[in-house]
């Protein structure tokens, strides 16, 4: 199984556009993002949409098109990101209900979803201490 990188990528691209827009620039295409990023301009707006849905980034359309942050950096959590893309549980039960008549098959279930509850609120308690300037700071600090 491969990760998810829907959270990254998200968050590579509003950091990008509130980097640029701090050099002066109003608007950033999803073509500059997608250079950045190195994947194909729809992925930057399908997910850039799901930004501004959660009001996160804005667009504009016509002459000067291109997206910006509806906030600034500082007032973006990577929960707020990981909220927006709509990524679902970390992990998940079976797919086919397990043979009810095993203590493991009918029992497992419930015991796992303890675990799995309290994994995704410590994902968000964590996700929810950075913000995307505290990440736009590590990236200049490492450049």
């Amino acid at each position: 199984m491969s990760a998810n990188s829907r959270l990254t990528i998200a968050a590579h691209a509003l950091t990008w556009i509130g980097l640029y827009q701090r050099r002066g620039h109003e608007v950033a295409t999803s073509e500059q993002i997608a250079t950045s990023v190195n994947t194909n301009p729809v992925v930057i707006r399908r997910l850039l949409g799901e930004m501004r849905k959660a009001g996160l980034a804005e667009s504009r359309r016509g002459a000067g098109a291109g997206w910006m942050l509806a906030r600034d950096l500082a007032a973006i959590t990577l929960l707020d990101v990981y909220q927006a893309i709509g990524a679902g549980p970390v992990f998940a039960l079976h797919r086919a209900t397990p043979d009810p008549e095993c203590v493991v098959g009918r029992g497992l279930g419930p015991a796992m979803t303890a675990v799995y509850d309290d994994v995704e609120a410590a994902l968000c308690r964590e996700l929810a201490k950075t913000t995307l300037e505290d990440v736009l700071r590590d990236v200049l600090k490492a450049a």
